[in-house]
């Protein structure tokens, strides 16, 4: 009998732009990622022009890390990926043996990276509720994945209903569950609400992980995720820029993927099955009914001159029910095992 093949849980190797805006660095992360053992490495796409007015004021943790009087716009200016670049990537990905997929953030990205032939769309938390850039999305009726940061479930339904009216099936949507806050709290990660939306919005689902460490990931494939992303940079230390210091490393990324195998392999199937090492097991630790006494033929069986013990020498049990009110059929010794063919 054939092994039934184990369905792989999709692990995303999310660089965003911990490449800092150079091109060598954002082939060190696909290498990273590809030497890993992840499925994807996914990056950002982006024009600052298209993304944020040239005043807008960077987070706190952004501030941090780097020039406090820096605009978001000058931040994301830095971090672009032109069209050469993203072909660039695209065909070092393809020598990697690794997908490329980017997160468009407007709908000129979504369309350069239609033209770039993307196996399938990512769409950040941020434009959840960016009704003209779903119904763009949509209209590709490539798989999506959808990460639900900031979003309220009816917020998810409604993306949902607009990325299905533009002509992509419900059954090519996976929705991640995802807490934007970078890193994301442990009291804030809330896996469980992986399966509200598994239950509500009949959807397949997965996570866009924020948290630090290794072991949100796998609670979630065993949760049933389908999808993982994580992010991670090629040293935590690269830059005070963005992200590196919370993102995961080479090291952690690995044992992330490492995790994620076993403990598909363990999940197993729904069925609850006696497995091929377990049967030898059966003669050793299952019991069998035994005469409690010296018992004549036409002695009726009954729970007081019986007993089960543990059996070595045969597979032919009985359970209480099938012997009890039944009367032997010859005479039995007490310790001697009762089955069919001393029964009438």
């Amino acid at each position: 009998m054939l092994k039934k093949k184990i369905r792989k849980t999709i692990i995303i190797a999310e660089a965003g732009v911990n490449h800092n805006g150079n091109i060598k660095i954002a082939k060190k992360l696909v290498d990273v990622a590809a030497e890993s053992g992840a499925d994807i490495v996914k990056f950002q796409s982006f024009s600052a022009d298209r993304l944020a007015t040239k005043l807008a004021g960077k987070a706190k943790y952004q501030k941090k890390k780097n020039n406090p009087k820096e605009t978001q716009y000058e931040m994301l200016k830095k971090l672009e990926l032109n069209f050469t670049n993203h072909k660039k990537l695209i065909f070092y990905c393809k020598k990697k043996k690794i997908e490329f997929l980017s997160s468009p953030f407007d709908i000129e990205s979504i369309k350069m990276l239609k033209l770039l032939k993307i196996k399938r769309f990512k769409i950040p938390s941020g434009e959840i509720t960016n009704l003209p850039y779903l119904y763009e999305v949509g209209k590709n009726k490539k798989p999506i994945i959808l990460s639900t940061g900031m979003a309220t479930l009816e917020e998810v339904r409604k993306a949902i209903s607009v990325i299905i009216k533009a002509g992509t099936p419900k059954n090519f949507i996976t929705v991640l569950q995802c807490n934007t806050a970078y890193p994301t709290p442990p009291h804030d990660i809330n896996l469980n609400a992986m399966l509200t939306i598994k239950k509500k919005l009949k959807v397949k689902i997965g996570l866009s992980d924020h948290s630090l460490g290794i072991e949100v990931p796998l609670a979630a494939v065993a949760l049933g995720a389908k999808i993982i992303e994580k992010h991670f940079t090629t040293n935590k230390k690269l830059s005070k820029f963005r992200d590196h210091a919370i993102s995961a490393d080479f090291n952690e990324l690995k044992l992330i993927v490492k995790g994620i195998r076993k403990i598909e392999n363990q999940l197993g199937k729904l069925s609850k099955d006696i497995t091929r090492p377990e049967k030898k097991f059966l003669k050793m630790l299952r019991r069998a009914p035994y005469s409690k006494k010296n018992l004549k033929k036409g002695t009726k069986i009954s729970v007081k001159n019986i007993e089960f013990l543990r059996n070595t020498n045969s597979s032919n049990f009985l359970n209480l029910k099938g012997i009890i009110g039944k009367k032997i059929k010859k005479d039995l010794k007490k310790n001697m095992i009762i089955n069919k063919d001393n029964l009438i």
